[in-house]
């Protein structure tokens, strides 16, 4: 084959490669029940990866399962993952704003019932045949980012947690007694949604329990810094900052690769 030939074969090959490899990657809906309430999540592997796997839990951000979680979960499955994506409100509950914040709002007010969905999420993650069950984190992104954390305050047992621009607070900060797992918070430095006063609290609930722990804060990065779909007016309070969204996942991989070494 002349060089002429192959330049213009290379291209088709390797695109035809690429397509065969991101067609591994298989999403499955799963239903469950907790509370008496059906949801849907989705499991999400790379089915030509063979035994178990190291696996992450994703909760979902205010509107429920979007295709950012989508896009997300596939991103992980690429790297060798085997994803869950929670639904925390039920099936087909799918709020926009404002109606999102009402609904969020009714987790954040109940810490009870949010760990009970949260756990619930976790189970069914386990449940999947794929999931080694002694290497398993979650990761969330804004109103999820508070559910992970509250995951690990209720005693979950997993190797650690990521908060995507989450909030920070806690109601009973005494809870981070109970975290067995290692923390990244990962925080837009211009945020206003999350007041100086929650990192502090944040800062100090993790430090008197003794968690290993690490905030990172990017400058110039507003809530929602992860989600194109937020804009880039970061006079809004909530807009896409490309770099922040590109040096979190990487801040995220290297916290895996230290979980799982």
């Amino acid at each position: 084959m002349n060089a002429t030939l192959l330049s213009r074969f290379l291209p088709c090959l390797f695109f035809v490669l690429n397509v065969a490899l991101r067609a591994a990657v298989v999403t499955t809906p799963i239903e469950y029940t907790t509370g008496g309430i059906t949801c849907e999540g989705l499991h999400v592997v790379d089915s030509s990866r063979s035994g178990k796997l190291p696996s992450v839990l994703i909760i979902h951000q205010w509107t429920g399962v979007s295709d950012n979680e989508k896009m997300r979960a596939r991103m992980l499955a690429e790297l060798g993952y085997n994803v869950f994506v929670a639904d925390i409100y039920g099936k087909g509950i799918r709020p926009q704003p404002p109606e999102a914040g009402k609904e969020a709002g009714k987790y954040k007010t109940d810490r009870k019932l949010y760990r009970e969905r949260l756990l619930a999420g976790l189970d069914q993650l386990r449940k999947t045949s794929q999931a080694d069950t002694a290497q398993v984190v979650a990761i969330g992104y804004c109103f999820g980012g508070t559910g992970v954390l509250e995951l690990a305050r209720s005693g979950a047992v997993i190797k650690g947690v990521v908060s995507f621009h989450g909030g920070l607070d806690s109601p009973t900060p005494t809870d981070g007694k109970n975290i067995k797992g290692k923390v990244l918070a990962l925080h837009g430095a211009d945020d206003p949604f999350v007041p100086a006063k929650d990192l502090a609290a944040f800062e100090q609930e993790m430090k008197d329990a003794g968690v290993d722990y690490k905030l990172v804060q990017y400058p110039g990065a507003v809530h929602a810094f992860t989600q194109k779909a937020a804009g880039n007016d970061n006079s809004k309070g909530a807009a896409y900052n490309e770099a922040a969204d590109k040096a979190s996942w990487e801040e995220m991989k290297a916290f895996f690769d230290r979980l799982f070494k």
